[in-house]
């Protein structure tokens, strides 16, 4: 599957842009729609620490929960699109508010964002489609649970139902491991999002991650990634919401994608359509490439992090116009989105004890700008009432670099990222390793 330029010219009226959310992704979207010259201003809400540094960017202090307050200021910004950028907005119910009040908004509504707010729902949506996945039960009771762990053949991965910031898929190795995690989910350690779990059978193979922009009817798909989700290198420890990626990904070939998007991307967009629910935004499809095909883990409703932060700098300065025309409902069919044939891979510098307690507030050093192939995109960061840039969050900036090859991306990022310093400061030194030779990966 090749790429062509998507020429369409970027309406007139399209000028100011409103991205809701305060992490690495939602600056990456804003740095790519930045590059169109039509657009005049980016409005962050909330943003964070470097959302003020990005060409043409503003970021607002204004809590997204608080709705009359938010439609008012968009309304006086005089927004022509808004893209909602973390799932639990999106959950919800945000996208549809906004709509009521004639707002062009790139993100489903909570119908269809359903697909990750409830993993038991999504499960039986693919079930219902004939979607590839791993065969699973949804169970509400430890009784419940405990019989199908100890009379399960094959081992079981745990995963909390609801939204728990990438962190509530649990890989146990043994029975009572496998008994005791799910023990923890269902007494409370997720709150409402672990009222449900779904017991899942564990299947084999790497992880990719494809993406897909539709407007309701017509879809096209982004470049592929792969992210890294353990938190400790050769991809072991705790999940995150993601340690690095790279773009795109050749464990999926042409001929791959083309079977991916038969059987999994067009049934995915039909069963919506079959459902009435007009899914206009980002859908993400979490696979594994297993012996017997490509195979659905989970479905996102929202761009990845980081992916998007490693997709982004691959786009043109059209990018934001399909999100528009999704936003409108209006995407042409068949059309291929117009990117780089270069190559991005992304580094995430997290806080120590990450991805569970961790402290915040150290200041943060940057000797190196951006350049050309070059990007750092802030997410846990804000600047506190001293005027210093300092941590306020697990993962605290991604370091993002183009290339010709993944060896020279990832030789380039770890160069950059010697360059940023604050306390406690921790990477991956092994990040791409599925695609660099191993000569070049950081040593520890």
């Amino acid at each position: 599957m090749s790429y062509q330029k998507v020429t369409n010219e970027t309406p007139s009226e399209l000028k100011n842009i409103a991205i809701i959310g305060n992490g690495g992704r939602e600056n990456a979207l804003a740095w790519a729609i930045q590059k169109n010259n039509v657009i005049e201003n980016i409005f962050l809400i909330p943003g964070n620490g470097g959302s003020n540094l990005i060409n043409k960017c503003h970021k607002l202090d204004i809590d997204y929960e608080d709705v009359n307050k938010l439609i008012k200021k968009l309304i006086e910004l005089k927004i022509n699109l808004i893209i909602i950028g973390p799932e639990i907005p999106l959950a919800n119910g945000l996208s549809d508010t906004l709509r009521s009040h004639n707002f062009n908004v790139f993100g489903p509504g909570a119908d269809g964002a359903r697909l990750e707010a409830s993993k038991s729902w999504a499960k039986n949506f693919m079930k219902e489609a004939k979607i590839p996945t791993a065969n699973f039960w949804r169970v509400s009771s430890i009784e419940d649970a405990k019989n199908i762990i100890i009379n399960s053949t094959k081992p079981l991965v745990v995963k909390a139902d609801g939204l728990a910031s990438g962190k509530g898929v649990f890989i146990p190795e043994t029975k009572d491991e496998t008994l005791f995690i799910t023990e923890e989910i269902l007494n409370g350690k997720f709150g409402k999002s672990g009222e449900t779990v779904v017991l899942e059978e564990k299947i084999e193979g790497p992880e990719v991650s494809v993406f897909a922009i539709c407007d309701g009817q017509n879809y096209i798909i982004l470049p592929t990634a792969q992210d890294h989700k353990r938190i400790g290198e050769q991809d072991t420890g705790l999940n995150t919401g993601g340690m690095g990626a790279y773009a795109p990904t050749p464990l999926i070939s042409d001929k791959e994608l083309l079977k991916i998007n038969n059987e999994i991307i067009k049934p995915t967009i039909n069963e919506l359509i079959k459902r009435n629910i007009d899914y206009r935004g980002i859908l993400y499809f979490g696979l594994m490439i297993t012996d017997f095909g490509p195979k659905v883990i989970e479905y996102n409703c929202r761009f990845g992090d980081p992916e998007c932060q490693t997709i982004m700098p691959l786009m043109d300065n059209q990018f934001v116009n399909l999100l528009h025309k999704c936003s409108l409902g209006t995407l042409e069919e068949n059309k291929i989105i117009s990117c780089t044939n270069r190559v991005s891979g992304c580094i995430i510098a997290s806080s120590k004890g990450y991805p569970l307690d961790y402290e915040i507030g150290f200041p943060i050093k940057i000797d190196t700008q951006q350049q050309k192939d070059f990007q750092i995109f802030h997410s846990g960061t804000i600047v506190n009432s001293e005027g210093e840039l300092v941590t306020n969050g697990g993962r605290v900036l991604s370091i993002v670099c183009q290339g010709e090859n993944y060896d020279e991306v990832f030789n380039k990022a770890y160069a950059q990222i010697e360059s940023i310093s604050f306390d406690g400061i921790y990477f991956r030194k092994d990040i791409g390793h599925q695609v660099r030779n191993k000569s070049n990966e950081v040593s520890n």
